[in-house]
């Protein structure tokens, strides 16, 4: 894929503008999220770091980024990033979720499908973005400048409806096999047909192990897995030819992906027509590789080390075109190691859940014990929203739920339980993110309509996956290894600042509105223009 990138490089050679305080807005917005980036990888890897995130943290880096709410995963973080809205705004409260009022034998819906469509269900959907509530920056500014060019580029369908929006001039992604579209009636550009061909191309063949850094090689120890897991922490990603399923958990995902999005901002022109362009960039393989093989071994190392080289080259390549661009980069949520090798670090307390936690087993459990049939529960593994069976009565349904709050409020790997009717109750958090009490966090996330009717959260350091045949780590936890993530700003000439103040990702669509000088309702919105940015003034509040 790096060679692939360079060569798009050679067919011009410009010189990137300067930057000053006074500059024009910038001719092409990259937004740019790279999924499961904590800022404690950030922070770990950064002094290492010398191409395209290297050149970033030259910029205005801000290393307390936080995505507040409790629900930190995919969806619901990348929902924030370009609305300036938190999930209980957007209405993207979980990757997936429950609505027990549909016909449909499958209750779950998933959180970028269209369930209205025959035959979708949340694991063969359709993709749309019916569900999110609120517009990107990319449907605002097509609305108030039709000239303006909106396009996403990622690794999951999610991350690129929810960076993108409605409003699309071209929206690509991969499912499973290679980069697909939901929009309808768009030719396929030349750029997409040369990147499925490369794709398919380096897919095919066997990949020989990676050379390791030697920081990655310090962290090569093979780890033993519980729950029916494979060791981790070799490092190499040596791969047999067909296998996309590694391929996706690799660092050539991301090449692939920013393969793309420079072939596509080449061939569109994106950044040299009359009014700013946004792309939207959802790079996914750190997340994938999280979850594969943990944070904190060689194959996390070694996927930092690419990204940075991969990012380093896609900026170069804008750089050749003479395109003034503006960078933002963060992540949709964060992640924590693998407790197996959290605890050989000196982490006593980190653990996986029990089976009987999750909502499917809990429900078994308590009806059981109160003589009710049915699943009683319903939920999406361990913690999160869960939510009563609607068939029972109102009577049995009080029951269920006055005997579940209580198991799980009863359990020691439980930290809270807040029922529906307390995040009703409480109010939308307010002042700085670092700071907010839990119950915040989980108002954060509620929407009224689609959330359970209780939500789970459980004590730090426990990882909610008890079968790890598929996956060894996860997220989505209201802990600061899951919500801290670098917001990081770039334009060329900008100064290097260092930031430690707490933001939102909420706040980065306001703050790229008033860059493009772009006026935003903030009566709609959660977040705020964040000042004392170069090249950023906020409008008076």
């Amino acid at each position: 894929m790096r060679k692939f990138l360079l060569a798009l490089a050679a067919t011009t050679v410009g010189v990137s503008p300067s930057f000053a305080q006074s500059a024009p807005p910038p001719k092409l917005v990259v937004a740019i999220s790279v999924d499961q980036l904590s800022s404690d990888l950030f922070d770990e890897y950064r002094p290492q770091l010398f191409g395209g995130i290297g050149r970033l943290a030259r910029g205005t880096a801000f290393r307390n980024g936080y995505q507040g709410h409790n629900a930190s995963e995919t969806c619901p973080g990348h929902s924030t990033i370009m609305t300036g809205s938190r999930p209980s705004r957007t209405g993207i409260i979980a990757n997936y979720w429950f609505d027990l009022s549909q016909q449909r034998s499958d209750k779950g819906v998933y959180c970028a499908e269209d369930e209205r469509v025959q035959g979708s269900s949340s694991t063969a959907y359709t993709v749309s973005p019916y569900h999110l509530r609120v517009p990107t920056l990319g449907d605002l500014l097509k609305a108030a400048r039709p000239g303006s060019r909106n396009v996403a580029v990622a690794g999951k369908d999610r991350s690129a409806i929810m960076m993108g929006g409605r409003a699309l001039d071209q929206r690509w992604y991969w499912d499973g096999k290679t980069f697909v579209t939901d929009l309808k009636g768009v030719a396929v550009p030349r750029s997409v047909i040369a990147t499925r061909t490369a794709v398919a191309q380096a897919i095919a063949q066997d990949r020989p192990a990676l050379q390791m850094p030697a920081l990655c090689q310090q962290k090569a120890r093979i780890v033993p897995i519980e729950g029916g897991g494979a060791p981790v922490g070799g490092g190499a990603f040596a791969r047999k030819a067909g296998d996309a399923r590694s391929f996706r958990a690799s660092p050539e995902f991301d090449g692939a992906t920013l393969a793309l999005a420079a072939s596509l901002i080449e061939e569109m022109q994106l950044g040299r027509g009359p009014s700013t362009d946004i792309i939207s960039v959802g790079l996914s393989a750190t997340d994938f590789v999280g979850h594969s093989y943990g944070t904190g071994g060689a194959e996390t190392c070694l996927q930092m080390f690419s990204l940075d080289r991969d990012l380093g080259d896609f900026f170069r390549l804008l750089d050749s075109k003479g395109i003034d661009y503006l960078v933002m980069l963060t992540s949709d949520h964060g992640g924590q190691d693998i407790p197996e090798r959290k605890r050989l670090n000196g982490v006593p307390g980190a653990v996986r859940v029990p089976s009987d936690l999750y909502g499917k087993e809990m429900g078994k459990t308590l009806g059981a014990k109160l003589g009710l049939k049915g699943p009683v529960l319903y939920g999406d593994g361990a913690f999160g929203d869960m939510y009563l069976d609607r068939s029972l009565s109102a009577g049995e349904r009080a029951k269920a739920k006055a005997a579940a709050v209580a198991a799980y409020r009863a359990h020691p790997l439980v930290e809270a339980v807040f029922t529906h009717e307390e995040l009703r109750a409480a109010k939308s958090p307010t002042g700085s993110p670092d700071k907010w009490s839990l119950i915040e966090r989980a108002r954060a996330s509620f929407d009224d309509e689609r959330s359970g009717d209780f939500v789970v959260l459980l004590k730090p350091d426990v990882t909610p996956i008890a079968d790890t045949k598929s996956y060894v780590s996860t997220h989505g936890s209201p802990w600061d290894y899951d919500r801290r993530v670098p917001i990081l700003f770039w334009r060329a000439g900008m100064a290097a600042s260092n930031r430690d103040d707490a933001i939102e990702t909420a706040d980065i669509m306001p703050t790229l509105a008033a860059t493009i000088g772009l006026p935003v309702d903030a009566s709609k919105i959660d977040g705020e223009c964040v000042d004392n940015i170069q090249g950023v003034t906020c409008p008076v509040r």
